[in-house]
């Protein structure tokens, strides 16, 4: 062959079955930019004094250097972007960290059904011994007092001890130590304090267990202190019985109390001051919410009317700090079953008066549960419990017509079903709702002539397409169970009888009282 035919070789290609492609380096890095852009910025990075420039975005027309050039940025004006930017994201983040339940929920409704935990609730049992303790009366005319409220201390119910504090019908506290013990275990040495002379509604520890507020028929609220038992604040601002109180858990200085006058008081233990030669410190309430759950949005002290008598006022039963709100307000009424959310927060801007501002009303239930399933006429709320751990960010309430309500936070729109039981039934105000510190159980008192306390499993309650389970019946006391309140791994409850009983959770003894009812009824009580 000549020269000419060794050197064509593009004509002997498409005649082969082979064709090789050389292979193509592996990197482990980005691929580099096009090399027609390669020169415009090694150029930029060898000369320093050239500012840095880029283009925005949306430029239409790049064919013309002047309009190119005008609609380019300097490094300044990229810093000051970023920097609205960051701060853009930060006040998202703060709002997604307020309305973090609304966001969570489609999360949750996504995530399986956890198993359901009846079979624990179901061996609670209680000792006719060593888990009862007696209320004594302050008079001679009667043996026992009935027990209106109760509270586990905040370091009991993570299990470091079993102090539970229990307000009666005469004014009395009693901090009872219900570690378990045996039946031949005599009752620990408890304390026992005299702050009021009329019946306390409810009794509530501090973050720190050194003190418990007491709230009493006699229009006052006390600060006692626990290892002195000495009185250290009387907050007087109510004009009827003050119903309820509730620490704020970011300031032990801050707490909030209800009353049957339709107002809720903010106090501020600071602003407390003392007489001459006395010890404890009188305060009036900071901030006043006259008729908070009245229909109308002027929240002032009502007036008095010539020749005609003021309607009765809608009674506050319940408020709440709710730990996934800050500086805000969960309250309740005896009118229907409508919660209401104040803002705490002072206003920034400056006022004319130096009278403070009474709180904004952030949100209120725009259905009443209460009023649905048949029901013609409003119920009112009972009490309040709010959710923890997996029932984070729900709020189960207790209504006059026997059934508890749920409602989501921030909005506070009730569900659509409600936990009840065939022998749940109330009659008074007095009957309290307690969530166990793991956030998977409910406990109700009710049933006025039985002795019955009910709990509920709740851990799937925030679900959308979980159905209600059946209650677990306590029953082993007389009278109505008013009050309950969880500890760690303990339940107690409060009966007009004048007693105090715990339960614990104990296959052993619960499956001996199912073999012998009839041995085992003397000795213990258990679920139905």
């Amino acid at each position: 062959m000549g020269s000419d035919n060794l050197t064509s070789r593009p004509a002997l290609a498409p005649c082969t079955n082979i064709h090789h492609t050389p292979p193509a380096k592996p990197t482990s890095y980005l691929p580099t930019p096009p090399t027609e852009n390669k020169g415009k910025r090694r150029h930029v990075a060898e000369n320093p004094k050239i500012p840095i420039k880029r283009m925005k975005l949306g430029v239409a027309d790049s064919s013309s250097e002047n309009e190119s050039e005008s609609e380019e940025e300097s490094e300044e004006d990229i810093a000051m972007e970023d920097l609205r930017v960051t701060q853009n994201r930060a006040r998202n983040a703060t709002a997604f960290r307020m309305h973090s339940n609304l966001f969570m929920r489609p999360a949750l409704g996504c995530r399986k059904l956890m198993p359901s935990t009846l079979p624990i609730l179901q061996t609670f049992v209680s000792s006719n011994k060593a888990d009862v303790f007696r209320c004594e009366s302050i008079g001679g005319d009667t043996y026992l007092t009935p027990p209106y409220a109760c509270n586990y201390s905040n370091s009991s119910k993570q299990g470091r001890s079993s102090k539970l504090a229990v307000g009666t019908e005469q004014g009395t506290v009693h901090i009872l130590n219900t570690a378990k013990r045996n039946d031949w275990d005599c009752e620990p040495p408890r304390t026992t304090l005299q702050p009021h002379n009329n019946g306390i509604f409810d009794v509530k520890w501090s973050a720190d267990d050194k003190t418990i507020a007491t709230c009493s028929g006699d229009q006052s609220t006390r600060i006692l202190d626990v290892e002195t038992g000495a009185t250290t604040h009387v907050l007087r601002g109510h004009t009827s019985t003050v119903k309820c109180v509730s620490w704020d858990s970011n300031n032990a200085s801050l707490l909030a109390t209800g009353g049957r006058d339709g107002a809720i008081c903010l106090w501020d233990l600071r602003l407390a001051e003392k007489l001459q030669d006395d010890e404890i410190g009188y305060a009036n309430p900071a901030i006043v919410i006259h008729g908070a759950h009245e229909d109308t949005t002027i929240k002032s002290k009502p007036k008095p009317r010539k020749g005609k008598q003021n309607p009765v006022p809608r009674s506050i039963t319940n408020i709440l700090y709710p730990d996934t709100l800050p500086f805000s307000l969960i309250s309740s009424s005896s009118h229907d079953g409508v919660l209401r959310s104040w803002d705490l927060r002072r206003p920034t801007q400056k006022r004319k008066t130096k009278k403070l501002p009474v709180p904004t009303e952030l949100d209120a239930s725009l259905i009443d549960p209460t009023s649905q399933q048949g029901s013609r006429r409003p119920r009112g709320i009972i009490s309040l419990a709010s959710g923890v751990g997996p029932s984070a960010g729900l709020i189960f309430a207790f209504g006059a017509d026997s059934k508890i309500h749920t409602f989501d936070l921030p909005t506070l729109s009730p569900h659509r079903n409600s936990f009840s039981h065939p022998n749940l039934q109330t009659n008074s105000f007095y009957v309290g709702l307690s969530v166990s510190p793991c956030g998977r159980w409910l406990a109700c008192g009710g049933s006025p002539t039985m002795g019955n306390c009910f709990l509920f499993d709740i851990e799937n309650a925030s679900r959308p397409e979980w159905s209600l389970p059946p209650a677990v019946e306590l029953k082993g006391q007389l009278g109505e169970v008013g009050a309950v309140d969880w500890a760690h791994d303990v339940l107690a409850t409060c009966t007009d009888d004048g007693t105090v009983r715990t339960w614990r959770s104990d296959p052993q003894i619960y499956s001996r009282c199912q073999a012998q009812p009839e041995e085992s009824r003397w000795d213990w009580k258990w679920s139905c």
